[in-house]
């Protein structure tokens, strides 16, 4: 069950009025009149309940399970407990990504301005704009509109932040100019100086870091990632792009759109990636590469050359995902000689 201290609920639906939503089948004939209440896991939900049974590693359980109704797969519509009411759709993830936007809404701060919040008297604040406690936000910044902004975050001089954006909590914005609809998750630091020293007579030599963070629409960021700003030209986020917890991505790099990626990996400088180039937990990059469009590396890869569009690759350093298999297979046949 979904707590509702945290989310709005936003009513109860007809099996029709579902079947609807998810462009699903009903198959169990003479029940579209039927009430559901609420979404919950296959294991947990009960009558009222609706679920989403797709994993066939779970196929087991799908005897087990207690819902009013269940959407699924018309592969695995067989395995539903008697009694369960089946509708069946070739996509039920998709289905519940929109059951559940459907029934459920975060619960969202009114539009207002928090006395304790400092705004610099030249900064532009759109209408419907949200502003938390102790929120810092600089000269000549512009703030579309309804935007939220959480505690603590910092919003340096110059920004611009666009339409319908959330900065989350103790994130901070700087030397950066942001589209519409991006969610800067907690604790987030966005154009914050590069990594970029020369060592003169001994000595680490900052190099100053003059350029920004150019960031598209639809874009989010999760928590404690980076995303440093250009030395010369610019960093780049294409539209669509997310990326996840504990990223590191450096200065001048430039993503296409719709990348993804995962936790804890690390990007060096002066990197292209392509469009929709997806990269695993702890993949690490080489500086000055170029990631063709499509490109997928598995976690924990190391990336040393450019890669051609559409490749799938893996291991350190990384190579086409059949020949790491291969390798895999050698080396274990091997070992045991």
């Amino acid at each position: 069950m979904i707590d509702t201290r945290f989310f709005n609920h936003k009513g109860s639906l007809t099996i029709s009025q579902i079947a609807e939503i998810c462009d699903a089948e009903v198959i169990t004939t003479g029940k579209d009149d039927i009430l559901i209440n609420d979404i919950n896991t296959m294991f947990d939900a009960q009558d009222g309940e609706i679920c989403f049974f797709y994993d066939r590693k779970k196929k087991a359980a799908g005897a087990e399970i207690r819902a009013t109704a269940c959407v699924t797969t018309p592969e695995l519509a067989s395995l539903v407990a008697d009694g369960v009411i089946i509708l069946t759709t070739n996509s039920p993830k998709v289905a519940a990504l929109k059951l559940k936007e459907a029934m459920y809404e975060e619960r969202k701060p009114q539009s207002k301005i928090a006395d304790t919040a400092k705004i610099h008297p030249s900064a532009q604040i759109g209408e419907g704009v949200s502003i938390a406690d102790y929120v810092v936000i600089g000269a000549n910044v512009i703030v579309g509109k309804n935007t939220v902004i959480e505690p603590f975050a910092v919003v340096s001089d110059g920004c611009v932040i666009g339409d319908n954006c959330r900065l989350g909590a103790h994130c901070s914005v700087a030397y950066t100019i942001m589209g519409n609809n991006c969610y800067i998750y907690n604790g987030a630091r966005i154009g914050q100086d590069g990594f970029g020293f020369e060592t003169i007579n001994g000595v680490h030599k900052r190099i100053p870091q003059l350029g920004r963070v150019i960031m598209g629409n639809d874009i989010e960021v999760g928590s404690c990632s980076c995303i440093d700003r250009g030395a010369l030209g610019d960093t780049i986020i294409g539209d669509g792009c997310r990326i996840d917890n504990l990223v590191q991505i450096a200065h001048n790099d430039k993503m296409g759109r719709g990348c993804i990626v995962v936790a804890q990996t690390g990007i060096a400088g002066s990197c292209n990636f392509g469009d929709y180039v997806v990269c695993g937990g702890q993949t690490g990059f080489a500086d000055h590469l170029n990631i063709g469009s499509g490109v997928q590396v598995a976690a924990q890869s190391g990336v040393m050359r450019d890669i051609e569009p559409g490749n799938v690759v893996m291991g350190t350093p990384c190579v086409p995902f059949k020949d790491y298999m291969r390798q895999v297979s050698f080396l274990q046949k091997n070992s045991k000689k």
